[in-house]
């Protein structure tokens, strides 16, 4: 199967990873304060997890990136143990990121009605 990479896919994956490296770095301190989570396991869930949205965001010219996008929007909801509310942000940040992909795709001529 040949997965074309456009412009469009990678300008509005990079949107959609951006935003949510944003709210993945916020659950850090609520996922401490409100959630009772250890820093340390904050740290890494919150922080670790924004920073493989910017690493992915790199890697979007290759098939390779959505592959990664696609494993941090699983990754997203599962922060959802943490902070509860990650469950509800998670399933909306996956829901952006597949109709980013299935928009840009159709808008650029690569799949058909």
């Amino acid at each position: 199967m040949n997965f074309a990479v456009t412009p469009g896919m990678r300008r509005l994956g990079s949107s959609v990873l951006g935003m949510e490296a944003i709210v993945a770095g916020l659950i850090t301190p609520v996922a401490i304060t409100v959630g009772g989570v250890t820093p340390a396991l904050a740290m890494v869930a919150g922080l670790g997890l924004a920073v493989l949205c910017l690493v992915t965001i790199g890697l979007l010219r290759k098939p390779v990136g959505y592959v990664l996008g696609t494993l941090v929007q699983v990754l997203a909801i599962a922060t959802g143990f943490l902070v509860s509310m990650m469950f509800f942000l998670g399933v909306v940040f996956a829901a952006l990121w597949f109709t980013a992909i299935f928009v840009a795709r159709r808008v650029e001529g690569v799949t058909s009605r």
